[in-house]
């Protein structure tokens, strides 16, 4: 018998990489992640090559995950591919402190967070 399989999330024209429990805020890596969206990927990777931001590195692997994903498991054209998505979660918060002074301690935060990146095909050209 078995489990009835998922029905595909993503349209055929679509394929998706998830990097998960990346080591910055959110907010950070969401202003990359800001840069790439709607981009074809070969000026997307341009960017994210030239871009002087530790997190790009990161990025443009998760980019290059989609590109190939695409090419490989959907037969898709790279050429004609773009950055249809590109959203940040939230993850885990690590919580430790630093001492500070008279007895007293101060919170410091590490967040970490998941990068999507949807890469579609172009139909116009």
């Amino acid at each position: 018998m078995g489990k009835q399989a998922k029905p595909r999330a993503l349209a055929d024209s679509e394929a998706k990489s998830v990097l998960r429990n990346l080591r910055v805020s959110p907010q950070k890596l969401n202003l990359v992640a800001a840069m790439i969206r709607g981009m074809d990927v070969n000026k997307a990777l341009a960017t994210l090559t030239f871009s002087r931001r530790r997190i790009a590195i990161d990025v443009k692997k998760a980019l290059q995950s989609a590109i190939a994903n695409a090419e490989n498991n959907h037969s898709l054209d790279v050429d004609r591919l773009f950055v249809k998505e590109a959203h940040v979660g939230k993850a885990i918060v690590m919580k430790r402190f630093k001492a500070r002074a008279r007895g007293r301690g101060a919170r410091i935060l590490k967040p970490f967070s998941h990068l999507t990146i949807i890469v579609g095909e172009r139909g116009d050209q």
